[in-house]
């Protein structure tokens, strides 16, 4: 048994963890703006906005540490799957219509999850 898929898993659930917190409760600080490319004024008028969207960060790492700790290994592999494949999807359509960045920053680190949880 290798612990390599679990690891990379584990990692990009940490990476939405962090993006639920900056944009659920740090989204007008200036590393918030910083990360994310928003003025003072529009970090304050789009608070909510951004809390709505650091759920789903969060729903989506509570999925992926689901599949990380599922007693079963092949239904935990299935699940992290699927909720590799929202990270993906994502990452794409942020790189292609908010910031090309987006692509690397999220889209290789679970690209790479997902291969090693397939192929190893």
């Amino acid at each position: 048994m290798t612990y390599l898929p679990l690891i990379l898993v584990a990692l990009v659930a940490i990476e939405h963890i962090y993006i639920l917190i900056l944009e659920m409760y740090l989204w007008t600080t200036p590393r918030a703006m910083r990360v994310f490319g928003v003025s003072k004024e529009d970090a304050q008028t789009s608070k909510t906005l951004a809390a709505n969207l650091g759920l789903y960060n969060g729903f989506v790492a509570a999925g992926l540490i689901w599949g990380v700790v599922h007693p079963n290994g092949l239904i935990g592999e299935q699940v992290q799957i699927f909720f590799l494949a929202f990270v993906l999807i994502a990452a794409v359509y942020g790189g292609l219509t908010v910031k090309k960045s987006i692509l690397a920053v999220q889209g290789i680190p679970a690209l790479l999850a997902m291969l090693s949880v397939i192929f190893i």
